[in-house]
């Protein structure tokens, strides 16, 4: 295991992961885009600056339309398949006007991944996108502390009261392991005939078909 540190919201920044992946690792088989970042807005969508909606569209599909370029034309070279994997949000089909610029980037990564697996099939790549709703990560834990210091309330307190306001079937909000089980699954062979396909991991709370 070897950690690069890059900006993934700059294009020099994917330029140069691409080029130390390639190198360290001599190859690519596996690419998993996992960059995101949020901008919220109380206020709702006239809040947004262009320099939100900047922010949100860099980080969140612009990370991974510019790894994938600067990736996938040696991961055709090598003419041994492989699988790309976009790690997108149910937002994406749930808009909310106090987060749009990141619901739209996230919809916007959903279609281009769909286009994508169309152009890398013919290669054996495959293209799928996982769409995780509330996980339980550092970002969220945080956001849930700004929240309880506003209303006076836990983090604990916060978190049951946003599980309960969304209606997750499942009572509780996901994990990284839950969502990195199915991300393992999609890149293993056993996923060998799944691609251009959108996969929710959300505890059931996405209410459409």
């Amino acid at each position: 295991c070897r950690f690069v540190a890059a900006d993934v919201a700059t294009a020099d920044g994917v330029a140069a992961l691409a080029a130390q992946a390639l190198d360290l690792l001599g190859g690519i088989d596996i690419l998993v885009s996992n960059a995101g970042s949020q901008t919220h807005r109380p206020e709702g969508i006239l809040g947004f600056s262009d320099e939100d909606w900047q922010h949100d569209l860099d980080i969140n599909l612009l990370s991974a339309v510019r790894l994938d370029r600067a990736l996938l034309p040696a991961m055709i070279a090598q003419g041994r398949g492989g699988a790309i994997i976009h790690v997108g949000s149910n937002a994406a089909r749930m808009p909310r006007p106090a987060s749009l610029p990141y619901t739209a980037a996230k919809a916007a990564l959903t279609a281009y991944s769909k286009g994508l697996a169309r152009e890398a099939g013919p290669h054996g790549i495959r293209v799928n996108t996982v769409l995780p709703g509330l996980i339980r990560t550092e970002a969220l834990d945080t956001r849930m502390a700004s929240l309880a210091d506003q209303s006076g309330a836990t983090p604990e307190k916060v978190l049951e009261t946003t599980i309960a306001a969304l209606g997750i079937p499942l009572g509780r909000a996901g994990t990284a392991d839950d969502v990195a089980q199915l991300i393992t699954f999609l890149a293993s062979p056993a996923a060998a005939y799944l691609t251009g396909s959108q996969f929710t991991v959300d505890g059931g709370v996405l209410p459409t078909l």
